[in-house]
């Protein structure tokens, strides 16, 4: 991924937490914040409206990912974390279905199978193999040789 949209979205990230109540933010180990606050991009500015949904404000679709993991593992209820992760895990698995339906590996070999079998046997011929005139000259002054036990 491209480190510069890495960058923007640290820096979105950071400007939201200055939102969030104190309790909250201490929830998340210092060296994620260490981690937010080193790659966050020096040049992009972005100001946060807390009177507007993340959606309304123009945030990215990497900062929204990473404010959803923050929910998630600091902030959510247990049974809140145990829904989500539910929800991951069907949508991973739905992703993984429609790859496997997508690239169905059985169809793959079929269709090699297909293509094998569907060889022109009419259209082959069997060669001859010729021997070389110099393998041929070789052949005779070895056997010259070898009858006069010159060559073992």
């Amino acid at each position: 991924m491209d480190e510069n949209q890495y960058a923007i979205a640290y820096s979105e990230v950071l400007e939201i937490l200055k939102y969030i109540s104190k309790e909250d933010y201490n929830k998340i180990p210092q060296e994620k914040l260490n981690v937010f606050k080193a790659n966050a991009s020096k040049d992009y500015k972005f100001k946060y409206n807390p009177q507007k949904t993340l959606d309304e404000q123009n945030v990215s679709k990497k900062a929204k990912a990473i404010i959803g993991l923050l929910f998630r593992d600091y902030w959510a209820t247990e049974s809140q974390r145990q829904k989500i992760i539910r929800k991951q895990n069907y949508d991973r698995k739905k992703i993984e279905k429609e790859k496997q339906e997508k690239y169905n590996q059985n169809d793959i070999f079929k269709e090699k199978q297909i293509n094998k079998n569907s060889i022109n046997i009419e259209n082959t011929s069997i060669i001859e193999y010729k021997e070389s005139l110099l393998s041929k000259i070789l052949q005779k002054i070895k056997r010259i040789l070898e009858s006069l036990n010159l060559i073992m």
